[in-house]
């Protein structure tokens, strides 16, 4: 019988994915002290353990690590089970070794007083999860996981395919509720998914499909593309016809029905309030906007949905005189709201191929850090916990909103001492949660069940920034600026919160300097490829110690890592910092506490840029008719912002406000919207000064 490869691909790392962490060291622990198992491997492929406290413990062969049987009354994977593992794995390296001496011995009895060094292991050959048919995905996860699966790829998932090289030892795919890898190669078993059983087999089924269509098309690694959908339902999925007898409970043609018509009244609501103007928004148009928004969850199109909410809460501001209102941002919405209905991908514009909600299994989060914001005219602050996910190599976002007392200044500091999931907000910020009731939504916002906090552990955050994977942790940033190029434009992009969260390995810190002005510190920071990253913080009055706290600690000279959210800008990396990792712990500057104004070299004033300028004009002069409303536009209004476009050279921005001038309709108003907010954000991430 051969040797069990699939538990010899398995590391630590695996294996705390499959159990947990302190399962794996307390096993590890066990067998270098002695008290580890002895193993027998019989001619079916069955490994068997015999453990020193009694315990007998059996993994067959072809089934995964929660299906083995264990004599000890432990539910689930028990350190039993790990330590089988750890044990085979063990007594096959010291089977190997005496083999690989005797060969060398050998060799070099054939040739007197020549080295032969032993040959170098063969390196494992580039794979693809596409090899495994639909039998195989049947076998593993049985009719009624396909099915779901099915459906979900009728529907079109979004989908990122990584394939196998030498910075990803394993492949994977990142779908829209979780990431799948396969760590070992050419076993399902051992596929990782972090969601619940209940989701698993379907999960890894859609990255199994979506691994054959991206070989199919010839689909670069790392690139977000749509599979599935009505036009390829069938295509590479042969077990669609597997559960025909078993109709689904939402057909296509009722889906496709449902969601058209959710959009259409998106079309017309958001034409309505173009024409009439957002000024005029009363309480029936805010009811309309409310029931559209439940229309298009209803039908899974999560971002249209997440912007009508937004778009809500932007107008009823602006009836209540709250400070929060942006009419600038209320333009972007209703671009966003059109832009989507228009986009040729409609699952990646609309987020129909997105979960709701995820139920994740025992799941390891790393915090990066915290950001404090105002809420409802002053009355509430929101922290939001920034939260790396390892496993699947992404960022999360636990949002909590706290109600300020009457006369409380409701500061960072001050919130840094309430209690959430039992701990205080300064420790979460710098900690790592293990957790067994983490949901996660569409975007990527993280919820913990109520009634459920003691299946959630808290432990101090230690060492845990330096072995994020990529992309998490960033070695070189202007690598990963150059990896986000391509992106659809914002307005049609998927609504992923925390999507540009990341830790920076820090070889050098500049000097700083503080703009006045804009009261903005900012610092060169040199990453270990010796890129430049600029970083950059403004002040709050909600956060009065960030800047201060923030200075101090880039000044320590024992600064490690810096977590932030990275953006490009005139073509070069910034960094808008979340925490501070030095020699004495992290630091979380929105949640310090004011000290004395740190003393700063001014910046010079930022040189001006006449194509930001005319752009920035122009949707300023774009928000303010939407504001007022079409029906009531005059041609003079758009004059000035268009011959500041055409002084420029911007011609065809110039000829989208002439034509919107002579026909003000939303149709016309959502061309040169989007013509420039896409040209503003285009400029502001690749002109260079």
């Amino acid at each position: 019988m051969n040797a069990r490869a699939d538990l010899l691909a398995l590391d630590a790392d695996t294996l705390a994915a499959l159990a947990n962490r302190g399962l794996v060291k307390r096993a590890a622990r066990e067998l270098d002290s002695g008290a580890g198992a002895s193993v027998s491997l019989d001619a079916a492929g069955e490994v068997t353990a015999a453990f020193p406290d009694g315990s007998r413990a059996a993994l067959p062969a072809g089934v995964p690590l929660e299906a083995g049987t264990c004599s000890c009354p432990a539910p689930g994977v028990c350190r039993h089970l790990v330590g089988l593992v750890l044990a085979y794995q063990t007594q096959a390296q010291a089977q190997a070794q005496p083999q690989s001496a005797s060969e060398s011995s050998s060799e070099s009895d054939s040739a007197p007083g020549a080295e032969a060094p032993a040959p170098p292991p063969e390196p494992e050959l580039p794979w693809s999860p596409a090899e495994f048919d639909d039998a195989a995905l049947l076998a593993a996860f049985g009719r009624p996981a396909l099915a779901a699966a099915r459906r979900a790829w009728e529907r079109g998932v979004r989908v990122t395919v990584q394939r196998m090289d030498a910075a990803h030892p394993a492949p994977s795919v990142e779908l829209p509720s979780c990431t799948v890898r396969f760590p070992v190669p050419r076993s399902l078993n051992f596929a990782l998914s972090g969601a619940t059983a209940a989701r698993h087999g379907e999960l890894v089924t859609l990255a199994v499909w979506a691994f054959r269509a991206a070989d199919e098309d010839g689909t670069p690694s790392g690139s977000a593309r749509t599979a599935g959908g009505p036009k390829r339902a069938d295509a590479g999925t042969a077990a669609a016809t597997a559960d025909r007898a078993q109709p689904a409970p939402a057909t296509a043609t009722a889906t496709a029905t449902a969601t058209a018509t959710a959009t259409a009244a998106v079309a017309a609501l958001t034409e309505e309030l173009l024409r009439t103007g957002t000024a005029r928004t009363g309480p029936v148009l805010l009811a309309q906007l409310a029931r559209v928004e439940a229309e298009l969850a209803a039908v899974s199109a999560h971002w249209p949905a997440a912007a009508a909410a937004e778009l809500r809460v932007q107008l009823a501001a602006y009836a209540d005189r709250d400070t929060r209102h942006d009419p600038d941002r209320v333009a972007e919405l209703l671009v966003e709201l059109r832009a989507r209905l228009r986009a040729a991908d409609r699952a990646l514009a609309l987020g129909t191929g997105e979960s709701a909600v995820t139920q994740l299994r025992r799941t390891r989060l790393v915090a990066l850090g915290c950001r404090v914001s105002a809420g409802r005219g002053g009355a509430e602050r929101c922290t939001e916990l920034y939260l790396a996910q390892p496993d699947a190599g992404i960022a999360l976002v636990l949002r909590k909103r706290w109600a300020v007392p009457e006369g409380r200044p409701g500061t960072g500091a001050e919130l840094a001492g309430r209690r959430l999931l039992g701990h205080s907000v300064r420790a979460l910020a710098g900690s790592n949660l293990v957790s067994e009731s983490v949901s996660r939504s569409a975007g990527r916002a993280v919820t913990v069940e109520r009634g459920r906090i003691a299946s959630t552990s808290v432990t101090p955050l230690g060492d845990a920034w330096a072995s994020l994977p990529a992309p998490l942790l960033l070695h070189d940033a202007a690598a990963r600026l150059r990896a986000l190029g391509g992106r659809p434009p914002r307005p049609v992009r998927p609504r992923i919160e925390a999507e540009n969260a990341h830790v920076l390995a820090v070889a050098e810190v500049g000097p700083l300097g503080y703009d006045p002005a804009r009261q903005r510190l900012e610092a060169v920071l040199r990453d270990p490829a010796g890129t430049e990253v600029r970083l950059s913080a403004e002040h709050d009055v909600l956060c009065p110690g960030r800047i201060d706290a923030l200075a101090a600690a880039l000044e320590s000279g024992t600064v490690t890592h810096v977590s932030g959210l990275l953006r490009p800008e005139a073509g070069r990396p910034v960094l808008d910092p979340l925490a501070v990792r030095t020699a004495a712990g992290p630091v979380h500057p929105d949640l310090a506490a004011e000290t004395d104004p740190h003393p700063f070299t001014a910046l010079p004033p930022a040189a001006a840029d006449p194509l930001a300028a005319a752009l920035t004009a122009a949707r300023t002069a774009l928000a303010e008719l939407a504001r007022t409303g079409l029906d009531a536009a005059l041609p003079h209004q758009l004059a000035p912002a268009a011959a500041a476009l055409r002084r420029t050279g911007l011609r065809t921005a110039a000829a989208l406000l002439d034509a919107l001038a002579a026909d003000p309709s939303p149709d016309r108003w959502t061309d040169a919207a989007l013509h420039l907010l896409t040209a503003l954000d285009l400029h502001r991430e690749e002109a260079r000064p």
